[in-house]
């Protein structure tokens, strides 16, 4: 899957996760930094790749990149399994707890915003060709389905003409049957 339909994925498990919370007890500097863990937990897998959109937004990032993939084997290995998710996990709980000291935010629900981000870029991955090595070490890579002539091809017509767009009616459905509460959530937060 491409880069934006990572980030779209994380979005909607964002949206879905949000919808079914108690959205006023929720400040809304933790909102901010949530959006932004999920989008950063979407596209977080694909750090084992030098040449990942997200190396090439900074500064010597490729080169940081080259030197990241080596440690985390190579594309869709590590980064791509069940370790995978434990290891991003044990990460950005250290980190959320070096930064409490200074960005007041609830770090649960931002840990949250950032494994939905991640766990979905796995689930989208599944679908595609190469599959996804849920098990590493164990070298067998896992599709859905089954049958790898019915995956989808990354940045395929079928992805960007059905699964983009599927995503894209999923959140607006999301948003709208909840709009109500998104409404509420923002206007308590911004015009108090």
């Amino acid at each position: 899957m491409t880069g934006r339909t990572h980030d779209l994925a994380g979005l909607t498990t964002l949206t879905a996760y949000i919808t079914y919370q108690p959205l006023m007890t929720m400040s809304l500097a933790t909102f901010i930094v949530s959006f932004g863990a999920n989008m950063f937990g979407s596209v977080a897998p694909d750090l084992d790749q030098a040449t990942a959109s997200f190396w090439r937004k900074f500064p010597a990032g490729s080169l940081i990149g080259s030197i990241v993939q080596p440690l985390l084997g190579s594309h869709r290995l590590i980064s791509h399994s069940i370790i995978g998710i434990f290891t991003a996990n044990w990460l950005m709980t250290l980190l959320l707890g070096y930064t409490h000291k200074f960005l007041i935010v609830d770090a649960k629900i931002v840990l949250f915003s950032f494994m939905f981000g991640y766990i979905s870029h796995l689930i989208m991955d599944t679908f595609t060709k190469e599959g996804v090595p849920w098990l590493f070490p164990i070298p067998i890579r896992f599709g859905f389905p089954p049958i790898k002539i019915f995956r989808v091809t990354t940045d395929s017509m079928f992805e960007r003409g059905v699964i983009y767009p599927g995503l894209m009616i999923l959140n607006g459905y999301l948003i709208y049957h909840n709009y109500s509460k998104f409404l509420n959530f923002f206007t308590h937060h911004i015009i108090r």
